[in-house]
């Protein structure tokens, strides 16, 4: 598919009535190994798990190398990728426009909960970079409402929440991604707030089910930082059983 049919299909899963279910990778062998799953409709990259595979802290790694990685993934599977590309670095128009230069349709883009008006004026770039590359790229804006709220009161971060999602829903958002540990009570809010198939959510440690948030109207999970963690903790339990005598697991299928 071309790159707009691909940012075309990633829209449809959004707007699907099933949650659109996407697992984090952070190289090019574990998109392959995803994408290889008949139950993977689309891929999403992990900011934090490129950062961490390069060395960086979370959010800081540097657009050559975030862009390059992720179309490295985007070159190795048919399926759509969305990607994480932190807060835009700056310039979200250009890179939004350098991402889909290199085969990316869709994007997580972080407002950190900078000013309001600042970060309406990020998503209209991004939108507006897409047109002029004429692909209906998927921009999934994350408002950090909830992580960075510090210690204001819960209603306010949902109200807060609501407001940037509106502006970046009106703004030509595709999605609006609301990290955070999200009871079936505030997420109700939130997808009444934002809209219908118009919420995305992270799943973590105390969240609700995938099967749960669909019930509730929201659009799409995604695991974070999860999916890498799982996989070093397998990387160490190895380790640790070769260390003690242990032999390499025979059965083993060739992913790489």
């Amino acid at each position: 598919m071309t790159t707009a049919a691909k940012a075309q299909t990633l829209i449809g899963l959004y707007d699907a009535p099933e949650i659109l279910r996407v697992v984090n990778v952070w190289d090019v062998v574990g998109a392959r190994a995803v994408a290889a799953l008949p139950e993977t409709k689309a891929i999403a990259t992990a900011g934090h798990g490129i950062a961490a595979s390069f060395g960086y802290d979370d959010g800081a790694t540097p657009r050559d190398v975030m862009i390059d990685m992720v179309g490295r993934i985007a070159a190795s599977v048919q399926v759509p990728v969305t990607a994480d590309l932190d807060d835009g670095y700056g310039d979200a128009g250009e890179t939004t426009r350098l991402a889909i230069g290199v085969g990316v349709v869709g994007a997580n883009v972080e407002d950190r909960l900078k000013p309001f008006d600042e970060s309406v004026a990020a998503v209209e770039a991004i939108v507006k970079a897409a047109e002029a590359e004429g692909v209906p790229f998927a921009l999934n804006a994350r408002t950090d409402a909830f992580v960075r709220a510090g210690v204001r009161p819960v209603k306010e971060s949902i109200a807060d929440a609501i407001q940037r999602g509106r502006a970046y829903i009106d703004a030509g958002a595709t999605s609006v991604f609301v990290p955070g540990i999200l009871d079936a009570h505030v997420t109700r809010q939130l997808v009444e707030g934002i809209g219908e198939r118009k919420v995305s959510v992270i799943g973590i440690p105390g969240a609700l089910a995938a099967s749960e948030y669909e019930k509730l109207g929201v659009a799409r999970i995604s695991y974070g930082p999860l999916p890498q963690r799982v996989a070093l903790t397998a990387l160490q339990e190895l380790a640790v059983s070769l260390y003690g005598g242990g032999v390499v697991p025979s059965g083993l299928p060739a992913l790489n």
